[in-house]
């Protein structure tokens, strides 16, 4: 009976359901995980790489993590050519607002505006939704600091701390139990590390298979958003215990 109410993305099934936005979700469930994490002095974007085999070249330009603008930018799971469609549309409307009003665009004006998009495409037919969640990381001088999680029906909300991705249910339980309102920028990267390492289907981290950036502020009061190196993610592996200095050398 249900599979009458699939084919459109328009139509509720007698439970109430839309079929194609749940497919969707079922997607992301099994794209590579990410997770973020709001502390006092930042947000922490912890990214698994899906593809890493020995064949590919490997690109200077991240494959999880994305700059939006100066002062927001967001983690990726889901269908890569999705995402970029979307993440161009948030760029353009964050020029517009800086062009328009002389100023950074809110980030909560502009995660909902770009959630406008979202759900346009669960309401009119011959569309499909987008196969993305994302982690939007951000600061600006209403809220500070600020963490967002959106998925493909155009719903998001705020967050302390949350995982889109594979095995994400079991990433979020984790969080719950370790993450503590007064973190500090590091010990959130050594949760983060932790939890990816517990929840991701590989046997080892290595800096390969992960992508770290953060959102701070700098001792000038000025946005930064960085992206960490494979060098310095090495070292952090080790030093927070999650790989060994042995499996590196011999890699």
């Amino acid at each position: 009976m249900s599979r009458r109410y699939d084919s459109r993305t328009t139509i509720f099934s007698p439970e109430g359901r839309l079929y194609q936005v749940e497919y969707a979700m079922e997607a992301i469930g099994n794209a590579g995980s990410a997770i973020g994490l709001l502390s006092k002095d930042g947000v922490v974007l912890v990214g698994e790489k899906k593809v890493t085999s020995k064949l590919l070249q490997t690109s200077t330009s991240t494959e999880k993590m994305y700059k939006i603008d100066d002062h927001v930018a967001c983690a990726v799971a889901g269908i890569m050519s999705d995402a970029n469609i979307l993440i161009n549309t948030a760029r353009v409307q964050a020029q517009r607002y800086t062009f328009s009003y002389q100023e950074p665009m809110p980030v909560e004006q502009l995660v909902q505006s770009l959630c406008d998009t979202k759900q346009g495409y669960t309401q009119f037919g011959g569309l499909r939704p987008f196969g993305v969640s994302f982690l939007f990381a951000g600061w600006d001088k209403n809220y500070g600091f600020q963490l967002y999680m959106s998925d493909p029906s155009g719903n998001y909300g705020g967050w302390k701390a949350a995982a889109i991705g594979a095995n994400n249910q079991a990433a979020q339980s984790m969080l719950k139990q370790d993450y503590k309102d007064d973190i500090t920028r590091e010990e959130a990267v050594q949760l983060a590390l932790k939890v990816l390492s517990k929840t991701m289907d590989s046997t080892s981290l290595t800096s390969d298979k992960l992508e770290l950036a953060e959102v701070f502020l700098t001792p000038g009061g000025k946005v930064k958003y960085q992206v960490c190196s494979p060098e310095s993610l090495s070292k952090m592996l080790v030093k927070y215990g999650v790989t060994q200095p042995v499996a590196e050398s011999s890699s």
